[in-house]
């Protein structure tokens, strides 16, 4: 690798180049990045955005283990009326990543020391869509000035012909809907999933510390303990001594009387 080359990126990216989100976007809309590290050492990520107040990324940062993958939820947040296509393809997203070091780790501190040559990064542009576009050559049709019916059975398979295709283009919007829920839906439960994996993270990392701080407790107590015997032996061995002491005093006044 010459000098001032960046390494190769190690992770799996899936997708790799686009992300994509569907309208309507009056309301917040979800898309998602899984990454996999088939590598044998960790790898340490962070998720970067152009457009930091538009997304809510969740994670947006962690270690993956060797063979592990994580997914990755991105929220595009809702917008006010149509969205600008001016500014559709100048959202892009940074997946950061770099091999973590052995042992114990401050993660912040990490990503403020590493140098730029160390760091491997992957950039994915963001494509919008309605998600009801239509064909350029269907965009306007104009019905021609409405004539004199002459022939009847014509304007019978004409006006079958209306009401068949009335009749898909309700199916079609009725589907549409249909597929918006399920999609929100999916959302949800996805990023609920999320939630409950970070959730039991941190439930592990509380038992991890509390067994930690409960192990130190224990040897102090044990140190005390050690140290209150030794007071209490003291005690005793004075105490066998003060009475000596008396009963040498009395016996030995009885002899000079």
């Amino acid at each position: 690798m010459f000098k001032g080359e960046k390494p190769e990126q190690v992770l799996q990216i899936d997708p790799s180049n686009e992300l994509r989100f569907t309208g309507p976007f009056t309301s917040a809309v979800t898309s998602y990045i899984t990454l996999k590290n088939p590598s044998e050492k960790k790898v340490c990520y962070k998720i970067k955005t152009t457009a930091p107040k538009q997304y809510c990324v969740r994670p947006n940062s962690g270690t993956l283990d060797p063979m592990s993958s994580v997914e990755i939820a991105v929220s595009l947040q809702p917008q006010q009326g149509d969205f600008p296509s001016s500014e559709n393809y100048k959202h892009k997203f940074m997946v950061q990543t770099m091999f973590a070091p052995d042992g114990d780790y401050d993660s912040d501190q990490l990503w403020k020391e590493i140098t730029p040559d160390k760091l491997m990064d992957s950039k994915l542009k963001c494509v919008f869509s309605s998600g009801s576009e239509v064909p350029a050559n269907q965009d306007c049709v104009k019905e021609a000035p409405v004539q004199e019916k002459k022939v009847t059975k014509s304007n019978k398979i004409d006006d079958i012909n209306h009401q068949v295709g009335t009749q898909a283009e309700n199916e079609l919007a009725r589907a549409a809907a249909e597929v918006k829920t399920l999609r929100e839906e999916e959302s949800t439960l996805r990023q609920e999933n999320l939630a409950l994996k970070e959730e039991v993270l941190r439930l592990r990392k509380a038992t991890r510390e509390a067994r930690e701080q409960s192990g130190d407790s224990a040897i102090g107590g044990g140190s005390a303990n050690a140290q209150t015997l030794a007071n209490m032996e003291n005690n005793r061995v004075y105490l066998i001594l003060g009475i000596f002491a008396v009963l040498f005093g009395i016996l030995l006044g009885k002899f000079l009387l």
